[in-house]
């Protein structure tokens, strides 16, 4: 029998290769952001009774060649990259690490926020350049304003709480989760998307990318929020229609946005938001840091390994479990 699990990306944290490898499976690796036909070889290659999706977008193609594919588990949370249908279809569970790298994204969420609020990046720059700005020059607090969750689970909900640390008053949109989970974290429970992004300050999204949320944020909504509003993007890239976005600085409309995830990955080195200092950019990496990567790394792992041994695994981890039980109704 196969005993290969794919990763779609360079490495693994060595814990999770260790879970892996005692459990009698083979890690094989692929180059970052290896896509396409060289991604489809891959999967054909390894014959893989698991993989662990990191960078990469598999669909139905890639089950084709993927006969004794069991378990998909995914490096973090976003399944954008993954046909939830096809997988499903399969009868192939796509788990989920919920809540591993909840903590180093919401730090990165506010050091973005901070980041744009100081103005950080065009301050620093102008140093470097032999220019003191200080002169005329106006900063702007953050005590006192409203932040606006888009999305209320784990890392939004720990964003929440260092919020409220600097004097932020946080409000939340997210119609799947229990109004017991906001009044427990302080948080006020907004029912409307349109009313949170026209009575916040600043708007943070932690919602997943799906065909019904790409362009969240467009010309309509964002011109639906308060003038000198903010916008911090740590989820998915397509949640934001950059050309929507770049118009409302523009404008005058927006005052700033923080950008860790881009509509395409790696975007090219021309695009039109560089020009704009009122953004600041970071490639994806909120949830890359040492801890993080290894709780995510190491949850991805022993989702595989519980799937393959026959144990069972949370039901809040598997994303296509709805898919999995219609698939099994009609069967």
């Amino acid at each position: 029998m196969p005993s290969n699990v794919l990763v779609t990306g360079p490495s693994l944290v060595d814990d999770a290769v260790r879970l892996l490898v005692e459990a009698g499976h083979t890690p094989v690796y692929v180059p970052p952001y290896t896509s396409g036909d060289a991604l489809l070889n891959a999967v054909r290659d390894a014959d893989p009774v698991g993989i662990i999706v990191r960078m990469g977008r598999l669909d139905e193609s890639a089950f084709k060649v993927a006969p004794n594919l069991r378990v998909l588990s995914k490096h973090g949370v976003g399944v954008d990259n993954i046909d939830l249908n096809a997988a499903s279809a399969r009868g192939v569970p796509v788990l989920v690490a919920s809540g591993a790298n909840a903590l180093s994204v919401a730090e990165h969420t506010m050091a973005l926020l901070l980041a744009v609020v100081k103005r950080i990046v065009p301050l620093d720059r102008s140093l470097r350049e032999g220019r003191w700005e200080k002169p005329g020059f106006q900063g702007r607090e953050l005590a006192g304003s409203t932040l606006g969750l888009v999305g209320f689970g784990a890392i939004a909900r720990q964003t929440g709480v260092f919020a409220r640390v600097f004097g932020l008053q946080v409000q939340a949109f997210d119609p799947f989760v229990p109004a017991e989970a906001f009044a427990e974290d302080g948080v006020e429970r907004v029912e409307d998307l349109d009313r949170l992004l026209a009575t916040s300050d600043i708007a943070s999204l932690h919602w997943p990318l799906t065909p019904s949320t790409k362009h969240l944020l467009n010309a309509g909504s964002i011109a639906r929020m308060k003038p000198g509003a903010l916008v911090v993007n740590t989820a998915r890239g397509g949640l934001i229609d950059e050309a929507a976005l770049l118009e409302a600085l523009r404008s005058g409309h927006l005052a700033g946005a923080g950008l860790d995830t881009f509509e395409t990955e790696p975007p090219a080195a021309d695009h039109p938001l560089w020009a704009d200092l009122r953004i600041v950019g970071t490639p994806h990496f909120g949830g890359v840091t040492t801890a993080a990567n290894t709780r995510v790394g190491v949850e991805a792992a022993q989702g595989i390994v519980d799937v393959l041994a026959g144990r069972s695994v949370p039901s809040s981890r598997i994303v296509n479990r709805a898919g999995l039980l219609a698939r099994r109704e009609s069967a």
